[in-house]
C-alpha cells in the first residue's frame, strides 16, 4: 500500500500536491522548513525583531537648523559653474589626458557645508554614538570639526571611527573649527565604555567650556585632559568629541576639577544628563571619534599615573556540556569517553608524567621516528590504543600541551 501511494504522489499528482508528501525540493534535494522567497529572509527577522512603534518611539533632533539655501540659486550656481568649465580648453584637454587635479581642500569645504552632515550623523547612528549618549535624540554636525594629535604635518587625525593607540593620544590635540568671534562654546571628550563601576556611566576625558570663537586655547578649561585607557580584554573603546555652541556664558563651577584629576571616580559624567539640564543654552554643533584599544603603554599609565592595578578582564566561558553516561556507548572512542567523565587535573597530571618520563638531568630526550607512520605495532594492540599511540608519534591533539 505504501509502495502505491508514493508511486501515485509522484507520477499522477502535480508538483504543488507531490510536496505536501515529499516538501520542497531543490536542486534534486529536499529542504527543510520553508523554501527561498517564501521564509523570511534573516533582514526580515531582524527588522520585525527590532520593530519599535513609531507612536511611542521616536527620535528628535536637537542639533542647529539647516542653513536656509535657495535650491533655485544652488541650481543656477552649478550649471554657470558646468558651463564655464566646458567653454574653458585647458580644463576640457588636461581632464581628456588625465592631468586635471582637483583641490581636495576645496572640495571638503563644499562638502562640510552640504551632504557632509547627513554622512557624519549616518556613521554616528552606525557605531551607537547617539544612542548612548542622547537616547532617543540626535543631530546633524553642521561645525565641521579638525582635529590632529601631534603636529599638523605628521600628526594623527580623528576623523568618525578611526583607530588610535593610547600611546598616539598621551597628550591634547589640536582643534580647529569655523565660527564667528562673538560666539561661545563647549568642547567635550567623552568614553562611553570604560566606566569600571556604573553601567550607563562614561569618564569625560577633556571638558573645555566657554570658548570664545575658535580659539580653544583662551576656553575655560572644567576637566584637563586625560589619555584613552582601554582596559586589556575589553575591545575597541569609542572617544567622542562634542562641540557645542553656546547661547551665553555658562557657569562650569559644578563641573569643575581641579589638577590633573587622577581619580577616575571624579570623571564620571552623563552626556544626558548633562545635556538635559542645559538643553536651554546648549546645542550640539560637531562631531568626531575614533576608537582606541589596550597597547602596552598602560601598564606604565596605570601603576604609575593612576596609582592602581592595571585591570585585565577575560571572558568567563560556561562549563561545556557533557550528557549523561551510557551502558553501551555506540560508535564513540573508549578512551575519550572516559576521559570526559574524569577530572581533568588527572589527565593533566598523566599527561605531565608522561613528558617528565623521558627527561633526563644528564641524558638527551630521545630522537624523534623518522617515520611516524609507518612503524609496526607488536602483539595484539586495541584499536583505540592505535590511535592514541598514533597520534602522539604525529603529534596530534592534546600530546601537543607536554611536547
Amino acid at each position: 500500500m505504501a509502495v502505491t501511494l508514493w508511486k501515485f504522489c509522484n507520477s499522477k499528482l502535480n508538483n504543488s500536491v507531490a510536496s505536501c508528501f515529499n516538501g520542497a525540493v531543490r536542486h534534486g534535494h529536499h529542504l527543510r522548513g520553508k523554501p527561498p522567497g517564501v521564509a523570511k529572509s534573516l533582514e526580515q527577522k531582524l527588522e520585525e525583531s527590532r520593530y519599535k512603534d513609531p507612536s511611542l518611539y521616536y527620535r528628535v533632533d536637537i542639533g542647529l537648523p539647516p542653513p536656509k539655501v535657495s535650491r533655485s540659486q544652488q541650481l543656477k550656481e552649478r550649471l554657470q559653474t558646468l558651463k564655464a568649465q566646458k567653454a574653458n580648453p585647458t580644463v576640457e584637454k588636461l581632464a581628456r589626458n588625465k592631468e586635471l587635479l582637483i583641490d581636495l581642500e576645496e572640495v571638503r569645504q563644499v562638502s562640510a557645508t552640504t551632504s557632509a552632515p547627513n554622512y557624519i550623523k549616518n556613521i554616528a547612528d552606525h557605531y551607537g554614538v547617539f544612542e548612548h549618549l542622547f537616547g532617543d535624540a540626535y543631530f546633524y554636525p553642521r561645525v565641521s570639526l579638525n582635529i590632529v594629535y601631534g603636529t599638523e604635518d605628521d600628526g594623527l587625525p580623528v576623523y568618525y571611527g578611526n583607530v588610535l593607540k593610547p600611546s598616539d593620544a598621551k597628550t591634547a590635540p589640536k582643534i580647529s573649527y569655523n565660527s564667528d568671534k562673538d560666539s561661545l562654546w563647549t568642547l567635550i571628550l567623552t568614553n562611553p565604555d570604560s566606566h569600571f563601576t556604573e553601567k550607563d556611566k562614561e569618564y569625560v576625558h577633556w571638558f573645555i567650556g566657554n570658548i570664545p570663537g575658535n580659539n580653544v586655547e583662551q576656553g575655560e578649561t572644567i576637566v584637563q585632559y586625560l589619555q584613552p585607557f582601554p582596559p586589556k580584554g575589553t575591545g575597541y573603546h569609542r572617544h567622542i568629541f562634542i562641540l557645542y555652541k553656546q547661547e551665553k556664558k555658562i557657569d562650569f563651577t559644578k563641573y569643575k576639577q581641579s589638577g590633573p584629576c587622577l581619580n577616575l571616580p571624579d570623571r564620571t559624567f552623563s552626556t544626558y544628563d548633562f545635556y538635559r539640564e542645559l538643553q536651554d543654552d546648549l546645542t550640539p554643533s560637531g562631531l568626531a571619534f575614533f576608537q582606541a584599544d589596550w597597547d602596552t603603554s598602560l601598564k606604565d599609565f596605570y601603576h604609575n599615573k593612576l596609582q592602581m592595578k592595571e585591570p585585565i578582564f577575560e571572558y568567563d566561558f560556561p562549563p561545556p556540556f557533557i550528557r549523561k553516561q551510557e551502558w553501551f556507548p555506540l560508535r564513540k572512542p573508549f578512551n575519550l569517553y572516559m576521559d570526559k567523565y574524569r577530572d581533568p587535573k588527572q589527565i593533566n597530571k598523566e599527561f605531565l608524567m608522561r613528558k617528565m618520563k623521558n627527561v633526563h638531568p644528564f641524558k638527551e630526550p630521545p630522537p624523534p621516528l623518522p617515520y611516524p607512520n609507518a612503524q609496526y605495532f607488536e602483539g595484539y594492540v586495541p584499536s583505540w590504543l592505535k590511535l592514541e599511540i598514533r597520534k602522539s608519534r604525529l603529534k596530534w591533539g592534546r600530546i601537543n600541551d607536554i611536547e
